[in-house]
């Protein structure tokens, strides 16, 4: 049902575009023909790209996910550009009706009520400047936006505070990083570039939380295989995010366990310093219920003591109610890609407590990176990828 729901979606905007650049923008004949059969073409690439990616082999998958996601971005913003370009176009109807003046003259015996009729001249320069607009517009959005998404991340520093934390650990440093969605467009060089810009930065601790792959473990293992090269003094550990549970999430565990990770599955250990310690919790994603995994709060803070702070590890921003109400310090989320391609930042911030950044849940902290992939088209418009070190303070 839902599949038949996203194909009549793209279906109705495929053809609100045809009607708009093409039908509008051409007389009939062979030009409109082709951009006809190329626009029937697109539709059903987006739609392949959509349904099939995660069911071929990367190496094959990445022929038609690289077009298929970029068509996806630019329909996205040809759409809503050309929607808004309405207004003018409606504002413009009186020009585009209004006769010529040698047809005025000509017709001058005919009473002055006598209906307007349609320039096809004036309707055809009017529907390619919309057009030409609505192009420029929407290639230059997702141009930025590809450099943006395939480009460095950001590295973002951040200090947060502590009220229980020990002097003597002021100054730990954490590794926040999220959303790596390894796929048929994130592949290896993706991950060493993740691995080596953490390495450089010398944190105490790295946290992934959460949606690191979109596939399986047969399939993007070798994606993932640098993350063996993380180096932090204190481990590294993982939770997972709800892109696990599409595909394989026992596997992805027993995979980063391989490669020195450790997965908090609804569990949390000590990190100890010296004399000093605070407790480092992880829960799974919300959509692990679905799976016989949920989250359980109660069960990652179990036996912990009531003096040492807790930093929780939970992909999901929305997750931060049930930590305030335990009590913990600080929680590190990812998932919202910090809206990703604008204005898709409204809907996510209707869905979760935070976008990204630093904000505070009654007594607790709340730190959401913006990711350090993306999540299909390979486009980031308002949102740049970042990896954030979180620097502890008393």
């Amino acid at each position: 049902m839902f599949g038949l729901i996203l194909g009549a979606v793209f279906a109705l905007m495929h053809w609100y575009l045809w009607k708009r650049l093409v039908k509008d923008t051409t007389r009939p004949g062979r030009v409109r023909r082709v951009a006809t059969v190329a626009t029937v073409v697109l539709a059903l690439l987006v739609i392949a790209t959509l349904t099939l990616g995660r069911e071929v082999d990367p190496d094959a998958g990445q022929w038609f996910a690289w077009p298929g996601y970029v068509w996806f971005a630019l329909l996205f913003y040809l759409f809503l550009i050309t929607l808004l370009l309405e207004l003018p176009r409606l504002a413009l109807r009186g020009w585009v009706r209004r006769r010529p003046l040698e047809a005025t003259a000509a017709t001058s015996t005919e009473p002055p009520s006598a209906p307007a009729v349609a320039d096809p001249g004036r309707r055809l320069f009017l529907a390619r400047g919309v057009g030409l607009v609505a192009g420029v517009a929407s290639a230059s959005l997702v141009g930025t936006g590809m450099v943006t998404a395939l480009g460095t991340p950001d590295l973002l520093r951040v200090r947060v505070p502590l009220r229980r934390l020990d002097p003597s650990l002021a100054g730990f440093r954490i590794a926040v990083v999220s959303d790596l969605h390894l796929s048929a467009l994130l592949r290896r060089s993706h991950t060493e570039r993740i691995v080596s810009m953490i390495n450089e930065s010398a944190p105490d601790l790295v946290a992934i939380v959460g949606d690191l792959a979109d596939g399986t473990v047969a399939d993007l293992g070798d994606a993932a295989a640098p993350l063996a090269d993380l180096a932090p003094r204190e481990g590294s550990f993982f939770v997972t995010g709800n892109h696990e549970y599409f595909v394989d999430p026992d596997g992805w565990v027993r995979e980063l366990a391989r490669l020195g990770v450790h997965t908090l599955r609804n569990e949390r250990t000590t990190i100890t310093r010296g004399g000093a310690s605070f407790d480092l919790a992880g829960v799974t994603d919300v959509n692990g219920r679905s799976h016989d995994d949920a989250p359980d709060f109660d069960r990652a803070l179990a036996g912990r003591a009531a003096e040492s702070p807790v930093v929780l590890l939970a992909h999901q921003p929305v997750q931060v109610s049930e930590a305030a109400e335990r009590g913990v310090d600080l929680q590190l989320s990812g998932h919202t890609h910090g809206g990703q391609m604008y204005p898709f930042h409204y809907v996510v911030a209707a869905a979760q407590p935070s976008l990204a950044g630093l904000s505070k849940v009654d007594d607790t902290w709340l730190y959401v990176t913006r990711g350090a992939g993306f999540w299909g088209p390979p486009v980031r418009i308002g949102a740049s990828p970042d990896i954030t070190l979180i620097e502890l303070e008393a």
